[in-house]
């Protein structure tokens, strides 16, 4: 398993652009709406893993009712599987709690899965299939 990239909340992805491209370089494609989570998103490359800049569409959505409790910052870590159905279904498995049970699309055409903060000490763990 390979660490795919780290998400961070932002409430204004182009201003928030700007600032990370000026430390990273340019965002490696346009930014992209992905409607199965309710973001826009921009990837930035940073070696040989990315930071993925999101942003709300829906005032209801996780990443929204995130940045009103905790401001922008840190989101998620993301790590690439050969199957995110199969690293869900393992943490099930072991009692851990998931927040999806199957894989969904995710940004650059890519399948996603969430386990649950309280499975990672707190922290909000996205599985992702690599290309």
């Amino acid at each position: 398993m390979e660490l795919d990239h780290v998400g961070i909340a932002v409430a204004d992805l182009d201003r928030a652009r700007v600032r990370w491209e000026s430390l990273l370089g340019p965002s490696v494609a346009p930014p992209e709406e992905v409607p199965s989570n309710r973001v826009r998103v921009a990837f930035l490359s940073a070696g040989d893993t990315h930071v993925e800049l999101l942003t709300p569409t829906d005032a209801e959505s996780p990443v929204a009712r995130f940045l009103s409790v905790r401001g922008e910052g840190l989101h998620h870590v993301a790590f690439r599987v050969p199957s995110v159905d199969r690293a869900l279904d393992d943490l099930a498995r072991r009692g851990e709690r998931v927040v999806d049970r199957t894989g969904r699309p995710g940004a650059r055409g890519r399948r996603v899965g969430f386990a649950h903060p309280a499975a990672f000490g707190g922290v909000l763990v996205e599985f992702v299939e690599g290309p």
